[in-house]
């Protein structure tokens, strides 16, 4: 390559949810941009090759074999490990980390990343969420509040298109939606029911999701195929290769480059900038180097916090960003895989059309309004309505034509939901790299140590025993609690570990997501995460990310970077 081709005005690490964002917003404001993605490209469409199949076309039914477990220790521990997309999902044997406690990291190393796999539900945080920290004492204060992030949660709405419903709920405050997909009819008798209950504190409304209900340009409405996770070809979900990929090529200003493992940002003291990133050939081992102005980092929670440790440890042994000794520190997820379920009567007459990518939403209702739990923070539920099919009869062994008959007709409504909890940014739930552990390219692992506390075990006696409540509460009869176990990492929410904040003395990042040690490098993945509030976080990666690149921009042009 000549060194004109070795120079962009910014570099984008990472091709997921934050990076395909990064890219969009930074070429539509005319700087030309390097997008770099460690592992293999995926083109919209063409690539999504199991997006059609049917179950019986796969050699092992889309399941997973003992090749596999055996192969993916860690993704086996969950629902990632399948046949049907099990390319999306980075290798443990490539890729492994060091779990000084459990920790289930799962992870999307290609073009889109996790964008292609996410559950897409969207929700905004609120002043509840952003003042929390600062009214409990609890870590630091966010340095922004709702009112300087909604008119970018307005702006990444309407390009990704969020269906969903208002409600004028203060915890959960509302968007610029296409129309909800609505409750079904097992949902709306459940949700009408609660409206007089609990002083009208627990509410049911459709799930807010990132599948369009409208077209957008290039991009159809949802089929209600239940094949998100394989890739829709109708981008009627959001992803980088349905969405920001596309608006991001169509400025002619965009470089993108898959196989690049970017190892190190190459820091100049003089300047306390970074000139570039040291990248490494996912495929050959060779080493490039690339300059430009502003590098944005958007390669995952973790992997961003691994490349900012790497980097500058000449100048800090902690690596770029750990001036204030908070680098690697605050790992939160989301705790949840309990709740209840129950049998809803009658309705026998009723059924549904085709497979929601959503169901219906309980947003927070907890430590509102001055009620104070024996935990802080709170909790919402995700759940839906269904009724049995005639998937019930295989372990039933029944026989003759009267059981024949039976199957032929859909079995009881039942409807359940799991609760997601808030975890607190506890400093001691951190990272760190471990020198004595490399992974496929030689290069050093991260090594984990996340833990609940007090706080989240309380939390959890709630989650399961008040959606209890509430079914019965709604007529729902036979209602029973679960709680299947939950170990950081499996609510697939890392956050963390670069914090924003007002004081570069207890903060990696400042309020526009600038590294403090570095003001033209902006991190704007999940590791910039000052609390995690309860609601699923992407939405929020997406507004922080179109904001720092606007104000990127603008100090670009005003000289400061």
């Amino acid at each position: 390559m000549s060194k004109t081709e070795l120079k962009f005005d910014a570099i984008v690490v990472g091709s997921g949810i934050s990076g395909g964002w990064a890219a969009k917003e930074l070429t539509e404001r005319g700087l030309n941009v390097l997008l770099l993605e460690r592992g293999k490209n995926v083109e919209h469409i063409k690539d999504y090759v199991n997006a059609t199949k049917g179950p019986w076309e796969y050699p092992h039914r889309g399941r997973r074999t003992y090749a596999m477990e055996e192969a993916y220790p860690v993704l086996r521990r969950d629902y990632p490990l399948n046949e049907r997309n099990l390319d999306w999902w980075a290798s443990d044997q490539d890729s492994p980390y060091t779990e000084i406690k459990r920790f289930d990291w799962y992870r999307g190393y290609q073009v889109g990343g996790r964008s292609l796999t996410w559950g897409r539900q969207s929700y905004r945080l609120g002043d509840i969420d952003f003042e929390a920290n600062a009214r409990e004492g609890i870590a630091v204060d966010w340095p922004i509040r709702y009112a300087e992030l909604k008119p970018w949660y307005d702006h990444v709405e309407r390009f990704a298109g969020i269906s969903g419903s208002k409600e004028n709920l203060p915890q959960l405050p509302d968007g610029e939606f296409q129309p909800a997909m609505p409750l079904n009819c097992g949902e709306q008798q459940v949700a009408e029911r609660l409206h007089s209950k609990f002083s009208g504190r627990r509410k049911m409304i459709p799930g807010r999701v990132a599948n369009l209900t409208q077209p957008l340009p290039g991009r159809s409405v949802c089929q209600h195929r239940s094949a998100c996770w394989l890739g829709c070809p109708y981008g009627a979900y959001f992803s980088t290769q349905s969405s920001t990929l596309p608006a991001a090529m169509a400025t002619g200003r965009l470089t993108l480059r898959p196989f690049a493992i970017v190892s190190e940002l190459s820091y100049d003291a003089d300047s306390r900038r970074v000139v570039g990133v040291r990248v490494k050939d996912a495929v050959t081992n060779n080493t490039t180097e690339y300059q430009s102005k502003i590098v944005f980092l958007c390669a995952s929670t973790l992997n961003s916090t691994w490349l900012l440790m790497r980097s500058a440890t000449d100048i800090w042994p902690g690596g770029l960003g750990s001036s204030s000794g908070e680098l690697g520190h605050n790992l939160m997820d989301h705790h949840f895989r309990l709740g209840a379920r129950g049998v809803i009567e009658g309705l026998q007459d009723k059924y549904y059309y085709g497979a929601r990518p959503t169901g219906f939403y309980i947003p927070r209702y907890r430590n509102l309004d001055g009620e104070q739990r024996d935990y802080v923070r709170g909790f919402g539920y995700q759940g839906s309505a269904s009724r049995e099919d005639w998937s019930r009869a295989v372990r039933e062994l029944g026989v003759g034509g009267a059981f024949k008959d039976a199957m032929a007709q859909p079995g009881q409504w039942s409807i359940g939901a799991t609760a997601f909890g808030e975890m607190l940014p506890y400093h001691d739930n951190q990272i760190s790299i471990d020198e004595n552990r490399v992974d496929k390219w030689g290069m050093p692992v991260l090594a984990i140590d996340c833990a609940m506390r007090e706080n989240e075990l309380n939390m959890r006696k709630d989650m399961a025993t008040d959606m209890a409540e509430t079914l019965e509460a709604a007529g729902v009869k036979n209602v029973s609690t679960y709680d299947v176990g939950y170990a950081p990492g499996q609510g697939i929410h890392e956050m963390g570990t670069a914090r924003m904040g007002r004081d570069p003395n207890s903060s990696v990042l400042n309020s526009y997501n600038q590294v403090w040690d570095a003001p033209n490098v902006f991190v704007t993945d999940g590791s910039c995460m000052t609390s995690a509030a309860n609601q699923n976080p992407s939405l929020t990666y997406m507004a922080l990310t179109a904001r720092a690149a606007d104000h990127a921009v603008k100090e670009l042009k005003r000289m400061n970077l």
